[in-house]
């Protein structure tokens, strides 16, 4: 049986109906709920609900850590709550999303920025002592987006998502790759959720600062949890791309966001498989909305760039990806990251 959100809703407005949801849905019929809030906007919403909740109570969330899920876990267990209510951007509900789980009790997703797809996966990436891992947890039983809350955020927060979304397309091609070369089982229903988010936004010329673009990116992440979930692996939304990711956050962190370094790594993993038809629309995708298509737009140099490809493999020792099949050596890995920037200037130009 395929697992997914209860209730989907997005639109401007969205969260005015959350009381009106826990009823509805007999997630809370009395409104006993744990609202975890970011340190942005989270609280202000809060403050909007308030008086719809007299039952709920709130809990502050700084950072995406293990040690903050796991203070959010201890305050669910203070009192017998329905559900846990998480406000904020990723990092909020995915400290949410394992708590809720470690619990045992639902947890609603009030998304107020597009930046991952994290808002409706069945992952959390968490910070702990050793670095930053991804750990397994349910969906969230209903996802709302309020799309005032998204169009107040910084078009960053929001564009990154973009980045996220069609990194799902290296993803794809990376799975297929390990199903071919080493026979690893491929989910074509999870394919077609991750394809479909991707393929849904790439082309659109349609910004953030539109409301029906803010529509398909919600729903594009949402598929991209959707796909995840399906396949019981992150595999359809995470491949090369994601190992990249991961080797720059741990070896140069703060550089750029999530979603920035997700279609970074996409574009890069598409020039190493020689695809240029498709490199080409992700590096116009990417320009087209203010995302990094060169290392230096991600606060690298070419340098640290492969330094990082060298050390992506041992993100996710257990993932075949076009990184691994082509075993690149340092020499090797440097004339791509040079080949690889003189493409996007090529494409750019071209444009």
């Amino acid at each position: 049986m395929l697992a997914s959100p209860l209730h989907l809703d997005i639109r401007a407005g969205a969260i005015d109906d959350l009381p009106r949801l826990l009823q509805d849905r007999y997630i809370s019929t009395t409104g006993s709920v744990l609202v975890a809030v970011g340190p942005s906007t989270g609280r202000e919403i809060w403050a909007r609900i308030e008086g719809a909740l007299p039952g709920a109570a709130v809990h502050g969330v700084h950072e995406a850590s293990l040690k903050a899920a796991t203070e959010l876990q201890a305050a669910l267990g203070e009192r017998g709550y329905d559900a846990v209510v998480a406000i904020g951007g990723g990092k909020t509900l995915d400290v949410a999303k394992y708590a809720a789980t470690r619990a045992g009790i639902p947890m609603i997703a009030v998304a107020t920025n597009l930046a991952h797809d994290g808002l409706c996966s069945p992952v959390a990436s968490l910070d702990h002592p050793h670095g930053k891992g991804s750990f397994g947890v349910a969906m969230p039983l209903a996802v709302i987006v309020d799309l005032d809350y998204v169009r107040a955020a910084p078009a960053p927060l929001v564009s990154a998502g973009v980045g996220d979304v069609i990194s799902n397309l290296s993803a794809i091609e990376d799975w297929l790759l390990a199903g071919r070369q080493r026979g690893e089982p491929v989910d074509g229903l999870a394919l077609a959720f991750a394809r479909l988010a991707a393929e849904s936004v790439i082309d659109r010329t349609d910004s953030v600062h539109d409301e029906a673009f803010l529509v398909v990116l919600a729903e594009a992440l949402v598929l991209s949890g959707m796909a995840m979930s399906v396949a019981g692996t992150s595999r359809p939304c995470s491949g090369a791309c994601h190992e990249v990711l991961h080797a720059v956050d741990q070896l140069f962190p703060g550089r750029a966001s999530h979603g920035e370094l997700a279609g970074l790594g996409a574009a890069y993993a598409t020039h190493l498989r020689g695809q240029p038809e498709r490199f080409a629309q992700i590096v116009t995708c990417l320009t087209r909305h203010g995302l990094p298509c060169l290392p230096g737009e991600a606060g690298l140099s070419e340098e640290e760039l492969v330094t990082a490809v060298l050390a992506a493999p041992q993100t996710r020792p257990d993932r075949y990806t076009v990184l691994e099949h082509l075993g690149l050596d340092e020499e090797r890995t440097r004339a791509s990251v040079t080949a690889f920037v003189a493409a996007v200037a090529e494409v750019r130009a071209a444009g």
